[in-house]
């Protein structure tokens, strides 16, 4: 008998379970009702595509910590900062194309962190966007990122938590992916950024220093007021670390400009050559240009050839906070470039710039009929309560419309900047094409991941929605993203599984 009663006990429980699974299952019509709100059945949770495997693969395990730190950025000036791995940057991640990379993020913060690979084609949940691909990292917690290095270039890694403070206070560090034959032998990585040491960081809605600056059409007016330090790989001035090469020798920079302000640098005259940009090779066989501006989240490569066996220097030209960032240039240890650091100031008009350049490769040989078109008009308006809003077709983020695609499409974006500040819009997951400024064609089209939109420009890209998820497409003046200029290319029959706010305090902006 007692037999008999467990049977029948445990049929029950089987059924009860039986009933559980089938009414959260797609053959259950009424299903739904545990779905997200908006989703559809049959849509696919970003955590269910583009799965990515090591399999055969080399993989390359890294472990970072973001944590709090002292960190001299001169001598004698020290700032309370937010870093990965103790340093700013944080520790440089250097793998060979093809490898599979793991990185452990452990936060010993008080404050929820991410990391977000910034310029990777990776799949969506590894994009470290909290609240749209993955919940932020909680303090104490760890979280793994894991993805295969496909396309070698310079990239780099950043905080996408609240990322217009925890970028700005050292959350950052580069990410090479090495070619498996490298052209060059000698190289280095270098990131330029801005800090407040002399001042507190000043608010950005400073109108009166904005509409001065606008006045004079400087775009960049706003984020010149918030900062007095520029720094090149978090040091300044004397504490800069000297780049060691011989007369004649020829080596491989890798720029980054991790700041929300553009920066200018000039070499010695004839001694370097763009080859390439956001990761993709570019047609420069020239290279006539010796000063180089660098958008914010924008990356570049240069070919430097030491002209002479003389120190030197490159260094930031223009602006009142330029003094401190410098590279010396040295042939050995202990030499002193100070004395010709003059003679590098450059007077040429010939700036080179992230669109001077067509790429090698391009993603359309003709300019394509599109599938999807968007109107993205970048502008200036008031937030109720909240002071200075930055919009994208008058309206902040996340009530920004979404650029709606399915796989498969072909998308058409053209961004006008009607506003009076710069606008480097950088887009995840995808890499466009650039075909016009101002109306005109480029002769050479330029593959990118980030456009660097001044006032009165408008630029038409392409791009093709190859990557299905759930991906940001914002200002990388993080300042501005924070204050709404940020929307979202939006697949069909995708969803993120995730929320802003809520217990976990998700900000991706």
């Amino acid at each position: 008998m007692k037999r008999k009663v467990i049977g029948s006990i445990a049929i029950v429980i089987l059924l009860l379970i039986g009933g559980v699974v089938f009414l959260n299952s797609p053959f259950n019509s009424s299903g739904d009702k545990t779905l997200p709100e908006g989703v559809k059945q049959g849509d696919l949770s970003i955590l269910e595509v583009n799965a990515q495997e090591p399999k055969e693969r080399p993989v390359k395990t890294f472990n970072l910590t973001a944590e709090e730190s002292e960190w001299e950025i001169s001598e004698g000036k020290k700032v309370n900062a937010w870093t990965y791995n103790g340093t700013v940057p944080g520790e440089p991640l250097r793998v060979t194309e093809g490898d599979y990379i793991k990185i452990n993020l452990k936060n010993e913060l008080d404050v929820p962190v991410t990391i977000h690979w910034h310029g990777m084609l990776l799949p969506n949940k590894m994009d470290g966007v909290p609240g749209l691909t993955q919940n932020a990292v909680q303090p104490g917690k760890s979280f793994t990122y894991e993805f295969i290095a496909n396309d070698a270039g310079t990239y780099w890694y950043h905080s996408h938590q609240h990322s217009s403070k925890q970028v700005d206070k050292g959350l950052y560090g580069s990410l090479v992916i090495e070619e498996k034959e490298k052209e060059y032998k000698k190289e280095q990585s270098f990131i330029l950024d801005e800090w407040a040491v002399y001042q507190e960081k000043r608010d950005i809605t400073n109108m009166g220093g904005m509409m001065k600056g606008a006045m004079n059409g400087n775009g960049e007016a706003d984020t010149e007021q918030m900062y007095d330090t520029f720094t090149v790989n978090g040091k300044s001035g004397d504490a800069v670390e000297p780049f060691i090469i011989k007369e004649g020798e020829t080596a491989r920079l890798r720029f980054v400009n991790a700041g929300y302000q553009q920066h200018l640098l000039a070499f010695p005259k004839d001694a370097m050559r763009v080859i390439e940009i956001d990761g993709e090779k570019v047609k420069n066989p020239d290279g006539t240009s010796n000063v180089l501006e660098i958008a914010p989240g924008e990356r570049i490569d240069v070919a430097y050839t030491r002209q002479s066996g003389e120190p030197t220097v490159i260094r930031e030209t223009g602006g009142e906070n330029a003094d401190g960032a410098l590279i010396p240039v040295v042939s050995s240890e202990g030499e002193n470039p100070v004395e010709s650091k003059q003679s590098t100031s450059s007077t040429s008009s010939d700036v080179a710039t992230g669109t001077s350049f067509g790429s090698e490769e391009v993603i359309f040989n003709e300019e394509p009929e599109p599938d999807v078109t968007y109107d993205m008009e970048l502008n200036m308006g008031m937030d109720m309560g909240e002071g200075v809003a930055f919009q994208i077709n008058d309206q902040v983020f996340p009530n920004t419309p979404p650029i709606d695609v399915k796989e498969g499409d072909i998308v058409k974006v053209n961004i006008t900047n009607s506003g009076n500040m710069n606008h480097p819009m950088h887009l995840h997951g995808h890499r466009f094409q650039v075909a016009s400024i101002n109306g005109k064609k480029y002769d050479s089209p330029i593959v990118k991941d980030l456009i660097h939109v001044k006032p009165g420009e408008a630029y038409t890209i392409y791009f093709k929605a190859d990557n299905k998820g759930e991906w940001l497409f914002h200002c990388h003046d993080n300042n501005h993203a924070d204050r709404g200029m940020v929307t979202i290319i939006d697949y069909k029959g995708v969803y993120s599984p995730f929320s802003l706010g809520g217990e976990y305090n998700n900000q991706p902006n």
